[in-house]
């Protein structure tokens, strides 16, 4: 089992920027994906960005070009790095890691966009 604790979560105002991070522990596979995912009232819980071990990443097109994802050399943590946010960035940002049949979630972190 794997654990995941995020933190960095909090009330910022258009434009501004946030950084998440996501701290995993256990039994971590080397070859694994890493990512964060988001879930706002009402909607559905959806992807935001993922990175691979190899450090390939991938984003959801409404936040390419404004959020960056990246992890450690040691590959045990995850960053968010959020510019330029939107109110439409409101959400609840969840941590998630999956490998091979292993799949965790965190607790999730709150971001609130407003002015």
């Amino acid at each position: 089992q794997v654990q995941l604790v995020e933190s960095g979560g909090g009330l910022v105002q258009p434009g501004e920027s946030l950084r998440l991070s996501c701290a995993a522990s256990g039994r971590i596979f080397s070859i694994n994906v890493m990512g964060w995912y988001r879930q706002a009232p009402g909607k559905q819980r959806e992807l935001v960005a993922t990175i691979t071990g190899a450090g390939i990443p991938n984003y959801a097109d409404s936040v390419k070009g404004r959020f960056t994802i990246s992890r450690d050399n040691a590959k045990t943590t995850v960053y968010l790095q959020m510019n330029s946010l939107k109110p439409d960035d409101t959400a609840v940002y969840y941590c998630n890691y999956k490998a091979y049949s292993v799949e965790s979630w965190g607790q999730g972190t709150q971001v609130t966009v407003s002015s």
